[in-house]
């Protein structure tokens, strides 16, 4: 019965996830992740995988995660602005945006020179505080708990103080899943 395994029989080893450091830019967080989300078919990227990335200082201590979100907003600040900052993002004015005419080639240009100047801001600035960890020998029950109460998708998993993997809550809907075609 799947519901009574433990975290270790579900985690992702710490070996098969994605690892960045503090001191690392977005744009090398960004490729890291990239890696391991895309299984690339034919220059395609066809299967989702991690959607995250560890985050560990100079003595290699977990200190915090990225995620998509966490990227997109630095990368693309204007996604999380009023409609002023959204159409001044893309080089246009709100004035000039509202006359019907904006060149977008010219938007299209300052857009992807932000996205580039962006990604050099550095792991550290911009890296989620941790929300959450597990042991490895936990229930899966208290991993679901902890990722509900905290909102978080991903638990990094600890044995004896040491980080040892990732319990992602897709492994834990897997898991519950199982419950359902035994």
């Amino acid at each position: 019965m799947p519901i009574t395994k433990k975290v270790r029989e579900l985690m992702v080893p710490l070996a098969d996830y994605a690892v960045t450091t503090t001191e690392s830019t977005l744009r090398e967080a960004v490729f890291t992740l990239q890696k391991l989300y895309c299984q690339v078919e034919a220059g395609r990227c066809t299967h989702a995988g991690h959607r995250n990335v560890l985050v560990l200082d100079p003595d290699n201590n977990l200190v915090g995660i990225l995620n998509f979100g966490s990227i997109l907003k630095v990368l693309i600040p204007e996604i999380s602005g009023g409609l002023s900052g959204k159409v001044e993002s893309f080089g246009v004015s709100l004035a000039f945006a509202q006359g019907g005419i904006p060149d977008l080639d010219e938007a299209r240009a300052s857009f992807r020179a932000r996205v580039i100047r962006n990604a050099g801001t550095k792991v550290k600035d911009v890296m989620l505080k941790l929300r959450g960890t597990i042991e490895a020998d936990a229930d899966i029950l208290e991993a679901l708990k902890l990722i509900y109460q905290n909102k978080i998708n991903v638990l990094p998993v600890f044995e004896e103080g040491k980080l040892v993997g990732v319990l992602r809550e897709s492994d834990l809907f897997l898991a519950v899943a199982e419950v359902l075609s035994e």
